[in-house]
């Protein structure tokens, strides 16, 4: 005969069990008694559950509810959505999408005296983690490849680099947020952040940015792509 335990994966071994009880009086008592269990599995050596068992228990359960939000996280709720490009789904989790050009409400601190409101902001590519965002900006709508040359993000408080400064704004992204979510929350949380200034004096338009602006907020005018700044990188290196 061949063993092939080898081949099972990890072997569990019953070491304890929890009995629950439970008066049937109008005010209900609950009581939890513990067993050690033999080497052949049989419960032996019954008694009330220990506040050191107790830890135990509730550390274990804890790591495990830990575990399945981790399985849960950038999980699609659905089908794939085409405006995603890469989902990297390890420890340090991250995506990748873009988003087409269009209309975006955006908000402005008083010291750039441009009014909040709507204006069109150009195709984007983003690229988050669970607790940064880069964005930068494409040339047009079609879906980027690899060797799409990427654009500086025509924004202020975006970095040389595409690393996005987000001020005071409180990042929260759940250990068990889907693939939309994800996403959905990044993009909030950028164009919900009043924009404030430029970072190190890095202008990331051909022109005046505040100027810019002050001609897209309320007014309809569609984003002038003549403007934008090539960069050094492509998609490709993001994927690095």
């Amino acid at each position: 005969m061949e063993d092939i335990t080898q081949n099972f994966g990890t072997l569990y071994y019953p070491t304890s069990a929890l009995v629950f009880y439970q008066s049937k009086e109008q005010i209900e008592d609950n009581y939890v008694e513990h067993f050690d269990m033999d080497k052949n599995g049989n419960p032996i050596n019954a008694h009330p559950l220990t506040e050191r068992e107790a830890k135990v228990l509730a550390k274990s359960l804890a790591v495990n509810t830990k575990k399945e939000k981790r399985r849960e996280f950038l999980n699609p709720k659905g089908i794939l959505a085409t405006n995603i490009l890469h989902i990297n789904p390890s420890e340090n989790a991250s995506v990748i999408w873009f988003t087409k050009s269009g209309k975006r409400n955006l908000f402005f601190s008083g010291n750039l005296e441009i009014p909040n409101g709507i204006g069109e902001v150009p195709a984007l590519l983003w690229f988050a983690t669970e607790r940064n965002l880069t964005v930068f900006a494409l040339a047009n709508n079609r879906r980027p490849t690899e060797n799409t040359l990427l654009f500086y993000a025509p924004f202020f408080n975006v970095y040389e680099n595409g690393n996005v400064c987000m001020g005071t704004v409180d990042v929260d992204i759940k250990k068990s947020a889907s693939l939309e979510e994800f996403t959905q929350k990044w993009e909030d949380y950028f164009f919900n952040s009043y924009f404030s200034h430029l970072m190190n004096g890095h202008n990331p338009i051909n022109g005046n940015c505040l100027n810019l602006w002050k001609e897209l907020i309320g007014t309809g005018n569609k984003f002038p792509n003549k403007v934008l700044k090539k960069s050094n990188k492509t998609l490709k290196n993001l994927l690095k």
